[in-house]
């Protein structure tokens, strides 16, 4: 049955992304809050769909960890639905996204319109001057800077190094970075067909003070990050009916999955 409900649901969130897609062709000459309030239709959707189609539900803690303008949220990503649900949780997000995302067609200029960042993971030092150039500017704005420090999604239970911009920021911002863990991974794999009923649990976690110096900068985000991660991820096995760590693993690279 979950696989057949799988199969419904992936379809749906292909379908609504082909739909939403064509249907922004028509703000691109409107505004960018315009464009950004298209997106989070496009997020309440994919919400809509997952918990219809196949029970995942989410949940938020830590909201009063959450400034009121501007913010960095340095996230755990796991999964494709950490892309989508800052659009429902924040004013004003912004993403920072591989350089290689902003030059796909439709997607890439609508990217563009909402003032995503863009990345150029190969650019060495310029790239990150650019990147944080950006992101203060953003933050002069008063928007809310999403970055995922490990820059891909990793299973639950798998931690990769965190990248330097998330630093490079940290040591260039006056504004508050705001860690956040969550246990998506879960129930929306990466490259995973299945997908399992549960509720996804997003934990804002208590912001970095300013000023630390950039080893215990990354020792300090690092230690929020994966433990409130295997917190949530403890928790959600515990509650619910999941596929033991094993049957996660998947290969490198799965045609016709996300």
């Amino acid at each position: 049955m979950q696989t057949i409900r799988s199969l419904l649901f992936n379809v749906y969130f292909f379908a609504w992304l082909i739909f939403v897609l064509l249907l922004m062709w028509l703000f691109l000459p409107f505004p960018r809050a315009v464009m950004q309030e298209v997106v989070r239709v496009w997020s309440r959707g994919l919400q809509v769909g997952a918990r219809l189609l196949v029970g995942i539900r989410y949940e938020v803690r830590g909201r009063e960890n959450l400034p009121a303008g501007a913010a960095v949220i340095a996230s755990k990503h796991q999964s494709a639905w950490d892309t989508a649900i800052f659009y429902m949780l924040l004013p004003d997000p912004i993403y920072i996204m591989k350089q290689e995302l902003m030059r796909i067609p439709l997607w890439g200029w609508y990217a563009r319109k909402c003032q995503a960042i863009g990345v150029d993971r190969a650019g060495g030092a310029s790239a990150l001057k650019a990147m944080v150039r950006d992101t203060l500017a953003a933050l002069d704005r008063d928007r809310q800077v999403i970055i995922f420090p490990e820059g891909t999604r990793t299973p639950p239970g798998t931690r990769r190094p965190y990248h330097p911009g998330v630093a490079a920021i940290y040591a260039r911002s006056a504004a508050p970075l705001v860690p956040v863990a969550l246990n998506s991974g879960l129930f929306w794999g990466r490259r995973s067909f299945l997908k399992h009923p549960g509720t996804i649990t997003l934990e804002f976690l208590e912001p970095i003070p300013p000023g630390l110096p950039r080893k215990a900068f990354v020792a300090a985000l690092q230690d929020r990050i994966e433990t409130g991660t295997d917190r949530l991820v403890a928790e959600a096995r515990q509650r619910f009916d999941l596929p033991p760590p094993d049957a996660e693993k998947v290969p490198e690279k799965v045609p016709g999955t996300f």
